[in-house]
């Protein structure tokens, strides 16, 4: 019989649960014995596993686990759909009785657990000038000159993907981001009436969970889940972002051999769970830590 994870004898069967952990960190296999041991819906927080597209790539749960305690919020977004934080925090917010929500990122993540600002959508033109003026050498500057001072005084400028936000809604809409920011409604899992959980672990262990989850991932089907896709395959796309589909692409149309694709996809991950574990360390100092399930 599998030993259960000790952190289960600190968690009420009555409160919410949110776990964050880096890729491969054993983060659904926690959610899925919480579900099954005290109840509730384990629902995603990872923005790639909304995709229908992915499920093997992505590490979604498998229909055996589903089958196990209710899921929500899986794979349910085809390609080619606008998606974003509120749309998904609104769909949780429709969610009845207990919850666990487990993912990797981060800004779903702060966004049910410290409230959304509810900005109005950037319209297309706006964004398209935003796109270009950060492709061009001065863009950059020309943004950041632009801001009101507020957010300029505020924000990271040497963040080009912060700049152009910040200088969209306040072409949009006549405000700066701060002043939206700072209407703020409350959130929907308060931290205090939830347990807020990180999975940490040993850094040589996970990078080896990466990669021979990754490995798995090719035996079960990965590379047919990407040639499906191949057809019309877009790199800007959000469901293109798919951590180890752009390597795999280039394998598909000749670009590099596939050990090559698999290996650039192997470092891909682990630098992804390099920058999700400063993220949480940045962002979730108040949370619970507890080791990985080894």
């Amino acid at each position: 019989m599998t030993q259960r994870h000790p952190i289960l004898n600190q968690i009420a069967p009555d409160r919410h649960v949110v776990i964050a952990g880096p890729t491969a960190s054993g983060k659904s296999a926690l959610a899925l014995e919480i579900a099954e041991t005290q109840g509730g819906t384990v629902v995603n927080a990872d923005a790639l596993q909304v995709w229908s597209c992915w499920r093997v790539l992505t590490a979604r749960p498998a229909p055996e686990d589903e089958a196990r305690a209710p899921h929500a919020l899986y794979g349910h977004v085809t390609p080619g759909r606008a998606y974003s934080v509120g749309e998904w925090l609104t769909e949780v917010s429709a969610l009845t009785g207990r919850l666990i929500v487990v993912g990797g990122t981060g800004l779903y993540l702060n966004a049910l657990t410290q409230g959304l600002a509810v900005i109005p959508p950037t319209p297309p033109d706006i964004r398209a000038r935003a796109d270009s003026l950060r492709a061009s050498a001065e863009g950059l500057a020309l943004m950041v000159a632009q801001l009101d001072a507020p957010t300029r005084a505020r924000i990271d400028l040497r963040n080009p993907v912060r700049v152009q936000r910040a200088w969209e809604v306040l072409q949009a809409t006549g405000r700066g981001i701060l002043a939206w920011q700072a209407e703020t409604p409350p959130p929907l899992i308060a931290p205090e009436s939830a347990h807020l959980l990180v999975l940490q672990s040993e850094r040589d262990w996970l990078a080896e969970r990466i990669a021979r989850r990754f490995h798995q991932m090719m035996d079960l089907g990965a590379l047919d889940e990407v040639r499906a896709m191949l057809p019309g395959w877009d790199p800007a796309a959000l469901w293109a972002k798919a951590i180890g589909a752009p390597e795999l692409v280039a394998f598909l149309q000749g670009d590099m051999p596939l050990d090559e694709a698999v290996e650039q996809a192997i470092i891909a991950s682990r630098q992804y769970a390099k920058a999700q574990r400063s993220f949480f360390r940045g962002r979730m100092r108040g949370w619970i830590w507890t080791e990985a399930k080894k």
